[in-house]
């Protein structure tokens, strides 16, 4: 009897789990709901990141539009002022900053090619990139890690990273620790506890990459960042979950 008390408490909590990953999945409900799909919770949770490359001005130029798969909408980060790939011009960041933190985005990549990103503390980029597998491609920790899985659902269909992040840790201001990272991609897990080195792209990528050729990571917060680069890649159904991550461990 005991053993089909301990068996029935391990389905339920893995069911949990997997009920919220992959693409669909529903913010539970000590979660926060960063972008779902409406105009209102754009320009009330988001902005464009001041870096140095800015050329776009409020309000967030990205269009609502209507879901090409689903009921609903989704916006679309085909900033006009990103056109010909200018990262940097026109990425947006949420309002709020994070350390650690459980995250669930969805996108769609509607054309070949099709090129975006998602930044953990605008820091350490989730690469979306149509048609490439590499360090540079698809769902790679940017230049470090690749995928053990390629889960990728392909052009014009629905996609989610589920990522646990642990951000770097600092004593006397020193770094002590690297960030760790965990993401499953479409409810396949594909990074698993890996340490990040560095951020990549220099100054016009994200927060401290123009410190030490992105080496010079600092002990501040930052926010969730999606990339815009001039393609048609919509997002949907983003939420987040705040975390204190006391080991060193992200595994979920």
């Amino acid at each position: 009897m005991k053993n089909l008390v301990i068996l029935s408490v391990l389905l339920f909590l893995n069911s949990s789990i997997l009920a919220q990953i992959g693409v669909g999945a529903k913010k539970p409900a000590n979660a926060q709901m960063l972008f779902d799909g409406s105009r209102e919770m754009l320009d009330e949770k988001w902005t464009y990141w001041e870096g140095p490359r800015l050329k776009a001005s409020l309000p967030i130029k990205w269009q609502i539009v209507i879901d090409p798969v689903d009921r609903g909408y989704a916006m679309n980060s085909n900033d006009p002022a990103a056109a010909g790939g200018l990262y940097g011009a026109a990425d947006i960041i949420t309002k709020q900053e994070f350390r650690d933190f459980r995250l669930h985005v969805e996108f769609l990549v509607q054309n070949e090619g099709g090129n975006s990103g998602v930044y953990l503390q605008n820091r350490y980029e989730i690469q979306i990139l149509d048609g490439d597998y590499g360090l540079h491609g698809m769902a790679a920790i940017i230049n470090e890690h690749l995928p053990t899985i390629q889960a990728y659902n392909g052009t014009g269909k629905w996609n989610a990273y589920d990522i646990t992040f642990r951000a770097a840790r600092f004593k006397n201001g020193k770094l002590t620790e690297k960030a760790r990272v965990t993401v499953y991609f479409n409810g396949k897990k594909i990074h698993e506890n890996k340490e990040i080195q560095q951020v990549w792209g220099g100054p016009n990528s994200g927060q401290d990459g123009g410190n030490d050729g992105g080496k010079g990571i600092t002990d501040r917060p930052g926010g969730i960042k999606l990339q815009a680069e001039g393609h048609d890649v919509l997002y949907r159904n983003i939420w987040i979950k705040e975390l204190k991550i006391k080991n060193p461990k992200t595994d979920f």
